[in-house]
């Protein structure tokens, strides 16, 4: 079935096109809703104005989306959580909680642009990904500490913490990994 949408539908189009829809979608969802019209000459004639003006309206959303996800790019959230000795936190860090800590840095970014696929359980630092628009992504790092804890110092010890275990472990030799092997066999 062609209908004429009436509104902007995410993964479908935009207001004023004219699309092919199942006929239980447009029965069902689009036209209940007011989110299209059947797809006459004069429904069309009579939507092309408001059409011209959504588009110009989108053009500006562009920019702006384009302007927030260069300046949000490469920026540091950083959450409190109340977590055990162990780091792993009592609840979980949402979108919701990262959105809300860049807006206080004065980003504009809306809770659904931030692509967080599973809550953070974990004290650490985090590459999220924040999605603007289908083709247009941000990157930031989240860090999330324990309640109480000076940022700096967590994250001087979370450094120190991944450089260890490198530095004490011994350099290998042939010698040594020859000797491995023959403990294997033995």
């Amino acid at each position: 079935m062609k209908v004429l949408l009436t509104s902007d539908v995410k993964k479908l189009g935009y207001l004023g096109d004219v699309v092919e829809v199942a006929d239980g979608y447009a029965r069902n969802f689009l036209l209940p809703q007011g989110l299209a019209k059947a797809a006459t000459d004069n429904n069309i004639k009579a939507i092309a104005k408001a059409k011209a003006q959504r588009a110009e309206e989108r053009k500006l959303e562009r920019v702006q989306l384009e302007k927030a996800a260069q300046a949000v790019n490469g920026a540091e959230a950083v959450i409190a959580a109340a977590a055990n000795e162990q780091g792993h936190l009592f609840g979980s860090v949402f979108k919701h909680q990262i959105a809300e800590n860049l807006r206080a840095q004065g980003f504009e970014v809306a809770d659904n642009a931030v692509a967080l696929y599973e809550h953070i359980k974990q004290v650490g630092t985090y590459n999220i990904k924040l999605e603007f628009a289908d083709d247009l992504n941000a990157s930031v790092s989240v860090v999330v500490v324990p309640e109480g804890i000076d940022v700096e110092t967590f994250k001087a010890a979370h450094l120190d913490a991944t450089k260890k275990p490198a530095e004490e472990e011994p350099a290998s030799t042939p010698e040594s990994k020859e000797a491995k092997e023959e403990k294997k066999e033995q």
